[in-house]
């Protein structure tokens, strides 16, 4: 395989875009970036597979309310591994700024693995798990 960096910056760069079109409930962004099968464990699924895009609606369906909006977010330390020129898993702890109801600042953290996969061309987020 070529040299890998450049697609591993490509994978870090999607990932940002991925995160930043859920604290900004935007829709059109996740759907263009996920894989229609997107498969994940999550919290929020009580330890259950996850599979399609319905369940991940709910929360841009919120919008404001929803609890990933108005938010910043960091991707510590992203580690990309190349599984050939297809596919890439990226792994990183999210931290997440947010000013509380009491107007304090509070930062929670959550560990992620992505896995993308080239189709048709195009990168696609096809699974994901969050703890």
């Amino acid at each position: 395989m070529p040299d890998a960096k450049p697609l591993e910056a490509e994978i870090i760069e999607l990932t940002r875009q991925l995160v930043e079109s859920i604290v900004q409930s935007d829709w059109k962004t996740y759907t263009n970036l996920c894989a229609e099968d997107l498969t994940a464990y999550e919290p929020e699924a009580n330890g259950h597979l996850v599979q399609g895009m319905a369940f991940h609606q709910h929360y841009f369906d919120m919008q404001n309310a929803s609890p990933y909006a108005n938010a910043t977010t960091t991707l510590s330390n992203p580690s990309v591994r190349m599984l050939g020129e297809e596919a890439a898993v990226i792994a990183y702890v999210r931290l997440t700024q947010r000013v509380g109801v009491d107007n304090k600042s509070m930062t929670s953290c959550t560990q992620e693995t992505r896995v993308w996969q080239r189709i048709g061309g195009v990168w696609k987020h096809v699974h994901f798990h969050r703890t």
